[in-house]
């Protein structure tokens, strides 16, 4: 999730807490000198066309200070609009909420389990920030009940040998593999049955009526744990609510509820602009490449990070901005109205057919395929034919080696001069944390597994190199 010429400080654990996140920020901006930029404790209040927009390109930008009360109105060339898509909290009107006596709140509020102590606790819905303040609440609240609609399919952050998914699943040659395997088994039908092989989902009332990859996945390490030991009971979705309890939609009722949590998800927008230039209905809006909006005559506008990838969102982020920042240069030519308005919608159809229909489901992207749509319009995807040629430890770490940001840095515009290192250094910075205690003695790695290992990955790559050049 580190950017993708600054690596992350090989102190901080793999999965950070918030206060790690926080701090890797500060660090980055000092390193680049960007506090001076960014004006703090500022309100966008409006952004609109210039008068003389479709020649200059540039947009009128009201402000406001928030702890004066001061507006202020400016001019700028571009405009990138950076909120992101978790500001307007979707609430649900279940009947009978408003007469519920207990505490309501949305996960967007929820901060800290205190507070929760010996209560009974309702969190309607499954995804992530659901699962999350379930889990936690779980070990201070008398019951925790956690409603959902579906179900879900429970992803693990930890993976094979206790290594970081991420760094396992995100992967060229796993890509690869998949799709080869696939031609006997469907992808979704051997991730159900590994993901069933951790714990039975079914028996756990959490299957959900659809395969694995239909759904943006809800990852936690800790859910069915809390399930078989009792403190979490997975209930289907809310009927109704009375003044002190819950009634669900198999007729079964919950009383003496304290508190109820709204996992509900959030509602996109951008309340300062006008709808004119991006419109959202329903949660679903028309851009192309989820950033460019294809009406608009001067390419000076862009979405960072409206986006759900299957994946860290902070590298996608960074590559957007490198993106836009060429465009705004001149460096890159989009499409024509017509060319993007084509992609919008044939992207927009294919992510009807992939998931389930929900509001949730409208700006998913996958991390590895959107990064290198991104990389190659821009001009800085690793080619690894050219890598190959040039540097074949690299073209191998960046195909069989987990996609890191770097890889995006190896060649092209903003190439960085330490991404090389940076690869080959990255397993370094994953094991790090871990060194907590001497263990006194050597580990031996089994060196025939190891040999039938890289015999494989000698196989996949000839078979790789064949294919780029035949």
């Amino acid at each position: 999730m580190c950017y993708s010429d600054y690596p992350i400080p090989k102190e901080y654990p793999n999965f950070m807490h918030n206060k790690h996140v926080l701090q890797y920020f500060n660090l980055f901006a000092e390193k680049f000198d960007l506090k001076k930029y960014i004006r703090f404790k500022t309100e966008v209040v409006n952004v609109k066309k210039s008068e003389d927009f479709k020649t200059s390109g540039k947009w009128s930008v009201t402000t406001r200070d928030v702890t004066t009360g001061r507006t202020e109105d400016h001019v700028f060339d571009a405009v990138m609009l950076c909120t992101g898509h978790h500001a307007d909290k979707n609430v649900p009107d279940f009947p009978g909420l408003q007469d519920f006596q207990g505490k309501v709140i949305h996960t967007h509020d929820y901060r800290k389990p205190q507070g929760y102590e010996d209560k009974r606790v309702v969190i309607i819905g499954i995804g992530n920030s659901g699962v999350d303040s379930a889990v936690e609440l779980s070990r201070v609240a008398s019951q925790v009940f956690l409603s959902t609609r579906r179900g879900a399919w429970i992803f693990n952050r930890v993976g094979d040998k206790g290594q970081p998914g991420d760094m396992l699943f995100s992967n060229r040659a796993t890509r690869v593999i998949l799709k080869l395997l696939s031609f006997f088994q469907s992808t979704d039908e051997m991730f159900a049955k590994k993901l069933n092989e951790r714990f039975d989902h079914a028996k756990y009332s959490l299957q959900p009526n659809f395969p694995p990859f239909s759904s943006h996945p809800t990852i936690n390490d800790d859910l069915p744990n809390r399930i078989i030991c009792g403190s979490i009971k997975i209930k289907p979705n809310v009927k109704k609510f009375t003044k002190t309890g819950v009634e669900f939609e198999d007729g079964t009722f919950e009383d003496d509820i304290d508190a109820v949590i709204l996992a509900t998800g959030y509602r996109f927008g951008f309340p300062f602009l006008d709808k004119s230039v991006i419109d959202v209905i329903n949660n679903k809006v028309e851009l192309y490449k989820s950033m460019f909006p294809p009406d608009l005559e001067k390419k000076t506008m862009a979405c960072i990070g409206f986006i759900q990838p299957l994946g860290a969102i902070m590298p996608i982020s960074e590559q957007q901005c490198r993106l836009f920042a060429r465009v705004v240069k001149g460096d890159v030519t989009l499409p024509s109205k017509e060319e993007m308005w084509t992609e919008v919608r044939m992207k927009l159809d294919a992510l009807h057919k992939k998931y389930v229909e929900s509001p949730r489901h409208t700006i998913q992207v996958d991390y590895l395929n959107y990064m290198d749509e991104l990389s190659k319009l821009n001009g800085n995807f690793p080619y690894l034919g050219k890598l190959l040629l040039k540097d074949p430890k690299l073209a191998a770490s960046v195909f069989f080696g987990p996609v890191t940001p770097y890889q995006y840095r190896v060649m092209g515009p903003g190439k960085w001069q330490g991404a090389r290192e940076a690869i080959f250094t990255q397993m370094e910075r994953v094991d790090y944390p871990f060194a907590t205690r001497p263990l006194g003695f050597k580990i031996e790695k089994d060196q025939k597994k190891s040999f039938w290992k890289y015999c494989f990955y000698f196989l996949i790559l000839a078979l790789l190199v064949q294919f780029i050049f035949k």
